[in-house]
């Protein structure tokens, strides 16, 4: 089926207004994403291609926070046919996110490298028991979709701008690698508490 008899279903199906609409959003989508065209290795066999691409985006959200990119290399790929209709990317990235420390909050320079590998189908080739595929739109993969699962995938756990860290003052916030900050640190014994009210009732009497 063509692309213009497709069209001419979802007109009838979904009328023009909701045609119209998801074709807009299809196409923005295709426009901000970075997508390599795989004709070429789906189709010959035995074929392989390599490319070094720029990583566009400068902040990676997670965890509904966002973290600025201070240092990134391309993203190396190689496109390997695997058999007709299947291509194995695979690849390869560094780059260095600027992180709060967990206990003082100060900024800390958090190098991710990570390599990645996965099998791509083109649409007659997709497996039945595979749903869908999440970086292939056709037979172009979204190669910044795939890195950036990859990059939540890679997060580190827990930062810390060193091991030792002090951490920051409960009370004014200071951070204590840079010195005390002189607030009252006492915490009393809560057992203590009701000695001292039977200590200040007696003495009431």
């Amino acid at each position: 089926m063509t692309n213009e008899e497709t069209a001419v279903i979802l007109v009838k199906v979904c009328g023009l207004d909701d045609f119209m609409h998801s074709f807009s959003i299809h196409r923005i989508h295709r426009e901000l994403a970075m997508l390599l065209n795989l004709t070429d290795v789906f189709t010959s066999e035995g074929k392989d291609r390599r490319e070094s691409l720029s990583f566009e985006p400068d902040m990676v959200s997670y965890m509904g926070n966002s973290y600025k990119i201070k240092e990134k290399s391309p993203i190396n790929v190689l496109l390997t046919n695997n058999g007709i209709g299947k291509v194995l990317v695979q690849g390869e990235m560094k780059l260095v996110l600027s992180i709060p420390c967990d206990r003082c909050l100060a900024d800390v320079d958090v190098p991710l490298c990570f390599s990645f590998e996965e099998e791509v189908f083109t649409p007659e080739e997709q497996p039945d028991d595979q749903d869908s595929q999440e970086f292939m739109l056709g037979y172009e993969l979204d190669i910044e979709a795939l890195v950036n699962s990859e990059i939540l995938i890679n997060m580190p756990v827990k930062v810390l701008c060193k091991p030792d860290c002090k951490g920051i003052c409960k009370q004014c916030g200071h951070n204590l690698n840079e010195g005390d900050c002189g607030c009252d640190t006492f915490v009393p014994d809560p057992r203590m508490a009701a000695i001292k009210d039977i200590f200040n009732a007696n003495k009431e009497v």
